[in-house]
């Protein structure tokens, strides 16, 4: 009979094997319920609940194998242990309550970060296309050297070369201006 068909009944001489002691049966189980038990708490519970819901089944099922009956049918069984942990999140959820956000929040001003970057990207776009391509790379995105190297197609050397050049002309530009409009 194929695994996870709609009875459970592989699961259950898995179970069975587990109860027995058996390590291999049990961690196969154990990996196919996870399997299982996330498709029956995603169509249950917010995202955010679906991996802590999955956890807390498997540790119960895990605590609770000893009162498993192999002679009855193993998926009532699962579907009840999971059933109990989804009142169980469902209970917590209404219990959790938000905070009320004060209307007059203080937020940092953001106006010389975006007037910053307009002005750098002003700079960067007086500049030729491979001196702006390696300086966005290495000073402003973090590449090395050798990354931007690889990525533009430029000899490192050149590289340095475009980054020094192109800096030194952008000082040049704010010097001349006083600030770019």
């Amino acid at each position: 009979m194929p695994v996870g068909t709609p009875d459970g009944a592989e699961w259950g001489l898995l179970m069975a094997a587990a109860q027995d002691g058996q390590g291999g049966p049990y961690r196969r189980l154990l990996d196919e319920l996870r399997r299982w038990l996330t498709g029956f708490f995603a169509r249950r519970l917010p995202p955010s609940q679906v991996e802590d819901a999955v956890q807390e089944t498997l540790i119960a099922i895990h605590d609770k194998r000893h009162t498993y009956d192999r002679t009855r049918p193993f998926k009532p069984w699962l579907v009840a242990v999971a059933r109990y942990k989804w009142i169980d999140r469902l209970r917590s959820m209404t219990r959790t309550r938000a905070d009320v956000l004060d209307e007059e929040i203080a937020v940092a001003d953001h106006e010389s970060a975006v007037t910053s970057a307009a002005i750098l990207d002003q700079l960067l776009g007086q500049l030729k296309p491979a001196q702006q391509a390696v300086i966005r790379l290495v000073k402003i995105e973090g590449f090395s050297i050798e990354e931007a190297s690889a990525y533009t197609g430029q000899s490192s050397s050149l590289v340095k070369v475009n980054i020094h050049r192109g800096l030194a002309r952008m000082a040049a530009m704010i010097e001349q201006h006083g600030a770019v409009d």
